[in-house]
């Protein structure tokens, strides 16, 4: 059963690579409560989490021409949304706005009162976030996020593959999140 649901899903982004658009709502259809589960999980916000269900899928749809049918799409689509959702969360801790916007979300879910959130506290445990980095690792993640560098420019500047820079970025984000997860009375 298995063999054949990779079977169809490959036939499906085989498809959507070449415009398909029922293809694509197929695809849309079947993913969609996973990676909405998975941003809400990410977020703390189902507006936010359906926003990025939305930015994720219109990914997928710009870049379908160079989709793999012979990788998994599934991966593939939690890889943008997870990206996504951790873009999301840096431009929180960077905007004021948004970020309050964000924490006002988590507060009600968490019933945390009046606590209000200052900007010294955000700003001192991002970067406690980032020492805890192998130097390396903090490295290329300051290079994509501070300096805006694609994975590409980056393993150009660096010498190293993307795949690399690709898995490096994973694990720094995984590594904030845990990081920031432990520390969320703080925010």
């Amino acid at each position: 059963m298995l063999e054949t649901n990779n079977h169809s899903e490959q036939l499906l982004v085989s498809e959507l690579k070449n415009g398909n658009e029922k293809a694509f709502r197929s695809l849309f259809d079947l993913y969609y409560q996973d990676i909405y589960g998975y941003s809400v999980s990410l977020l703390k916000s189902k507006e936010a989490a359906e926003e990025n269900v939305q930015d994720v899928f219109m990914k997928v749809w710009q870049n379908r021409e160079n989709l793999n049918p012979d990788q998994s799409f599934k991966a593939y689509i939690f890889t943008i949304a997870q990206n996504q959702a951790f873009n999301a969360l840096n431009k929180a801790a960077n905007d004021l706005v948004l970020k309050e916007a964000v924490f006002y979300e988590s507060q009600k879910s968490h019933d945390y009162g009046d606590y209000s959130i200052r900007e010294e506290d955000c700003k001192k445990l991002r970067k406690q976030a980032m020492k805890q980095l192998p130097p390396k690792r903090k490295q290329i993640f300051k290079m994509s996020r501070k300096k805006g560098m694609s994975y590409e420019e980056i393993s150009q500047e660096l010498g190293i593959s993307i795949n690399t820079v690709r898995n490096q970025m994973s694990k720094a984000l995984e590594s904030m999140r845990v990081f920031f997860h432990v520390h969320d009375e703080i925010i």
